[in-house]
């Protein structure tokens, strides 16, 4: 097997650290496991170097997000493959040998994910990946056992080892090359979708995204912003726009960000009769900041254009808010 090397972006993380970190070095003799740290003020660091004094440690003199975060500390990492970890994920004995195994028999798959269960029910598949990432065609991401908010029983329905849309940055490993050649995450987009922006652009690159549910890891999430922090809502809208617009072809942009346009408002509408003025202002913020990066956007836009040689898999040509909103919250009710 190729050398790979576990990078675990930490933030004021202690308590995860300490929660799990026990488990992955003893479940994982496979890999080297570093230490990224993002800036953390509190005493993350102090741990690791006392408890596990053999681990790598990256820091950085303060907090760039998941993607820049990321982005400067593997310039600083030497290894065949990357495996992005949070700092929320436990894992169990031999998880990482078939995400190893995928990338060594699969030259062209750039990335591969584990099935994702939740930590607190393990029997439930997690948000942030479940059984596979996919999207559709109005840019709203979705999973299989996951469909918006409605998450599925993991009954052995996904066991299948398949190619996907978009690999779980929760936990994703990722052929260093083709990272860098790619030019890694989009750092503008600080945190949230910038692990699909990712996969999205190397499939247009011409590789492949895979699942493989023979490695199974389980995932608590939420752990650097909960899901109602209003700061969240920005970014998820504002970069899922900016994300669609390097990403999607001019003439096929345009009536996508129209009909976005509708259904966002549609959105921070309800958010406003739920009683939650500030993720309704959130939510037209994005818009607004959307357009204000649209001369840089068009530069990125322009180079991955340039560089694009296929067709991504696993995009939904109807829309998961109407499936949802008819009942059909079970990914094999769609594809």
């Amino acid at each position: 097997m190729k050398q790979t090397k576990i990078v675990i972006l930490n933030w004021n993380g202690r308590k995860h650290l300490e929660r799990f970190l026990p488990t992955l070095v003893e479940n994982t003799p496979e890999a080297g496991i570093v230490i990224a740290d993002n800036g953390s003020t509190d005493d993350s660091l102090a741990y690791v170097k006392s408890h596990f004094p053999q681990l790598e440690i990256v820091t950085m003199e303060k907090n760039y997000g998941y993607a820049g975060g990321y982005n400067r500390a593997l310039e600083q990492v030497e290894a065949d493959y990357f495996l992005l970890l949070n700092s929320d994920v436990e894992v169990p004995a031999g998880w990482i040998v078939p995400l190893i195994e995928t990338l060594d028999a699969h030259p062209e798959v750039a990335a591969v994910s584990p099935k994702i269960r939740s930590f607190a029910e393990p029997g439930r598949f997690e948000y942030a990946g479940a059984a596979g990432g996919f999207i559709d065609c109005l840019g709203y991401p979705f999973c299989r056992g996951r469909i918006l908010d409605s998450i599925e029983m993991d009954e052995g329905q996904y066991d299948d080892a398949r190619d996907v849309f978009w690999a779980s940055g929760a936990c994703m490993l990722v052929r260093s090359d083709v990272f860098r050649k790619l030019g890694g995450f989009d750092a503008d987009f600080f945190a949230h979708m910038e692990e699909i922006d990712f996969c999205w652009r190397a499939q247009l690159a011409g590789y492949k995204i895979r699942i493989n549910p023979r490695s199974s890891v389980f995932h608590v999430g939420g752990g650097t912003l909960p899901n109602d922090n209003p700061q969240k809502i920005y970014l998820n809208f504002r970069n899922n726009l900016c994300m669609l617009f390097k990403n999607l072809s001019p003439y096929t942009f345009w009536p996508v960000l129209f009909t976005r346009m509708v259904m966002d408002g549609a959105a921070a509408v309800v958010f406003l009769l739920q009683g939650k003025p500030v993720f309704f202002k959130k939510v037209f913020r994005a818009h607004l900041d959307f357009h204000k990066q649209r001369k840089s956007l068009h530069q990125k836009r322009r180079i991955i254009q340039q560089q694009r040689i296929a067709r991504p898999h696993g995009i939904f040509r109807g829309s998961i808010v109407l499936c949802h909103a008819l009942g059909r919250n079970k990914f094999g009710h769609m594809i």
